[in-house]
């Protein structure tokens, strides 16, 4: 088996400024990682840990995409002529899947390093190994859940065997068992390979133990921290934490909610839902979402959660039997989600999209928490204020007038939150919401879905973070594996 050797990491008062924005995404960050280290790069939503992500991996673009200043290499040289050396995993899955076949993805990146073609079939087969991605090499990747669809992406990086690998939040949306599978198959890739290592990831507890170093990049420029992860953690516990890192073993001060008796929002009995027609991913499903609680839905990946969301919010029909609301939420087609009109739902059901970009339609963020207020024909004052409001809880008010597409994936999923909250629905579908978030975005997001809670909203949510459960309370509907 031919192994790159293990890169040497380089920055020198290194930033980037995307073009149209005021701010740098990051900068003045200076470093050197050595070949071979393994670190676990941290900060706050936005301070910039996917921007240096991507210039280490040469794929920022030229001057027309932004403004950079110092320099980053990559055993000397620049990113942009050692990219067939560097893996990168991004936040987005989606954004890394090339081709239509599971095998056939897995293979392309090294086709293009020109691996003997004898080669590439046992490369790809070791790696679906490595990530647990149990499906058949024709399977279209388009089927594959958020999560799978991760597994997918980070298989096609080790296939490459590349000296420097780089990942961007590998285990969001992954079920307990994948998150695992997924770190000991980099453990594993790592040790046999000797690669240099750098992930950024807000489940610091997961990555902890197996790096050398962390380094902290702070929101206003600069390095926070850098050194071994104990020494780190033990000197800036309280510093990092105050700026959004998640440090290991410090508790989160946020009520826990219980279960509260209720009238159902939403029921249905012998459910079967399918993304696919004719496909069901799970049948005889009998479940009810009552009103003032949250409503946790978990499970392996692929087991149909995403789906279930989606039908409930009537967004895909039920493939057999159907979703059903009380009378009081009734529409002029009757109490049938999927037979309501998008203004219907606006009021009534309002969902969070497993991938925010999915939810985004207007230039900036202030126009998009808009949309919802001004489709339900709110006047100036009222909307600002909601607007404004939102803005604020959740971070985002220095970005009120950028551009929803440029935010980091954090900033990206409260938008989305956002969005829907602005609405005021009676039901809240959310799928994944606290993905990406820093200690601050996340204590953000789930205070607001506790006040939702209070006012009497039901509120569903997808999620594999049991801290989520936790502080929701309310009641689950686990599935098992799809059908």
């Amino acid at each position: 088996m031919t192994v790159a050797a293990p890169a040497r990491v380089q920055a020198s008062g290194w930033g980037w400024r995307y073009a149209g924005r005021k701010r740098a995404a990051v900068s003045d960050l200076t470093f050197t990682i050595e070949p071979g280290e393994r670190v676990l790069l941290l900060g706050a939503s936005g301070a910039g840990k996917s921007t240096l992500l991507a210039g280490l991996a040469g794929v920022l673009g030229d001057d027309d995409e932004g403004e950079r200043a110092g320099e980053l290499r990559i055993d000397g040289a620049t990113p942009e002529s050692q990219r067939g050396r560097i893996g990168l995993v991004l936040q987005d899955p989606d954004a890394g899947i090339v081709l239509s076949k599971v095998g056939d993805d897995v293979a392309f990146g090294c086709e293009n390093l020109g691996v003997p073609a004898s080669e590439i079939p046992a490369r790809v087969s070791e790696a679906l190994e490595a990530v647990g991605l149990a499906v058949p090499l024709q399977r279209p990747t388009k089927a594959l859940s958020g999560g799978q669809k991760q597994r997918l992406v980070l298989a096609g990086v080790l296939a490459m065997r590349p000296g420097l690998l780089l990942l961007d939040e590998p285990t969001a949306n992954l079920d307990p068992v994948g998150v695992r599978e997924v770190r000991a198959s980099v453990e594993r890739a790592v040790d046999a390979t000797q690669a240099t290592l750098i992930v950024v990831e807000h489940r610091t507890p997961i990555w902890v133990d197996l790096m050398t170093r962390v380094i902290v990049v702070a929101a206003d420029g600069g390095l926070l921290a850098d050194g071994p992860p104990a020494q780190v953690f033990a000197a800036h516990g309280e510093t990092l934490a105050d700026a959004g890192v998640w440090v290991p073993d410090r508790g989160i001060d946020l009520p826990v909610l219980g279960r509260v008796e209720a009238p159902d929002a939403l029921s249905a009995t012998a459910l079967s839902i399918a993304r696919e027609p004719g496909r069901p991913v799970q049948s005889g499903l009998d479940l009810h979402v009552p009103q003032a609680n949250a409503t946790v839905i978990t499970g392996p990946n692929g087991a149909g959660k995403s789906t279930l969301a989606l039908t409930l919010a009537g967004l895909i029909p039920e493939h057999s039997g159907e979703v059903r609301t009380a009378e009081r939420l009734a529409g002029r087609r009757g109490v049938r989600p999927i037979r309501w009109t998008s203004r219907e739902l606006l009021t009534r059901i309002g969902m969070v999209f497993q991938e925010s970009e999915h939810q985004f339609l207007t230039q900036t963020l202030r126009d998009e928490l808009s949309v919802g207020p001004r489709a339900l024909g709110w006047d100036r004052a009222r909307t600002d204020a909601v607007v404004d409001g939102l803005l604020e809880r959740l971070g985002l008010a220095p970005l009120a007038l950028a551009n929803p597409f440029t935010l980091s994936g954090g900033q990206k999923r409260r938008l989305s939150v956002a969005t829907v909250l602005a609405g005021s629905p009676e039901v809240i579908v959310l799928d994944e919401p606290t993905f990406g978030q820093d200690r601050r975005g996340w204590i953000s997001l789930v205070a607001l879905l506790q006040e939702e809670i209070a006012r009497g909203r039901a509120v569903v949510a997808v999620t594999h973070d049991d801290a989520v459960s936790h502080h929701l309370g309310g009641h689950r509907i686990v599935l098992g594996e799809a059908s």
